[in-house]
């Protein structure tokens, strides 16, 4: 199966150029911008060692405060798809190589739906949080295949309670809702459309319908976007089909 529109890597607003990628992707990435939202209200509280588990490009270490030593661990394959962070560990994908309770706390976003069986990172996350010791996770509930052919699971908030059963204390919270989900899949339909041209007989036939396509549905996608993130401002919509959870979890022994 070939992903016909692939990710854009994260990158941390560590640039002039990447805050505006940044920042700018917040606007049209309502995945990113819960996730976000949520990690800046608590990495800048955060004290200790943090562990940033799947970091990618650590997007949201800029977000750790000065009390936290942040440390972040990824495949050596992650490379293929355009996360390349030289200050950080590589790993196998399962076992953490770090000692029992060596972090006071632990964030893992969007990695555990490219996990085909999480039980081991997760119990290795148990492993390596320290007692009284927290950690985040998020997964996306409604989002596309990507990352093919890496990409293996969605979870609803009762097979997530049993999977992080082990921690002492698990609050799973929506991001979003049903319109912030639907204004998602219109992005991902109309950049579709516009990243993807192809030259063949029937691809030039339709062409000029695809042109109209893309013209028409412009402004109405712009007011789309803008009642999606009044909805996040009002608290709008149904919980029944958000974007992803986020996990909060504690560790008492």
């Amino acid at each position: 199966m070939k992903e016909k529109f692939r990710p854009v890597a994260h990158h941390p607003p560590d640039s002039f150029i990447n805050a505006i990628k940044f920042y700018g992707r917040l606007l049209l990435d309502f995945q990113t911008l819960t996730i976000f939202k949520y990690l800046r209200k608590h990495l800048p509280m955060m004290s200790g060692k943090l562990l940033d588990v799947g970091c990618g490009n650590s997007p949201f270490k800029f977000l750790v405060g000065k009390n936290c030593e942040y440390v972040g661990i990824d495949i050596a394959g992650a490379d293929n798809f355009d996360y390349k962070n030289s200050g950080i560990i590589i790993f196998d994908g399962e076992n953490i190589p770090f000692e029992n309770a060596s972090f006071e706390n632990i964030i893992c976003t969007e990695v555990i739906e490219h996990i085909p069986n999480p039980e081991k990172i997760i119990a290795e996350i148990h492993r390596v949080l320290k007692p009284d010791g927290t950690a985040i996770i998020t997964l996306p509930w409604s989002a596309r295949v990507h990352f093919a052919p890496h990409d293996f699971c969605r979870y609803t908030p009762y097979k997530l309670s049993l999977l992080f059963q082990a921690f002492n204390k698990v609050s799973i919270v929506n991001r979003g809702t049903d319109i912030n989900t639907i204004v998602s899949k219109m992005i991902v339909l109309y950049f579709g459309n516009l990243t993807s041209w192809e030259f063949d007989f029937k691809s030039l036939l339709l062409m000029p319908f695809k042109i109209l396509f893309l013209v028409v549905f412009t402004p109405f996608l712009g007011i789309a976007v803008l009642l999606s993130h009044l909805s996040l401002l009002l608290g709008l919509g149904s919980e029944d089909d958000p974007l992803g959870y986020t996990i909060t979890l504690k560790k008492y022994v």
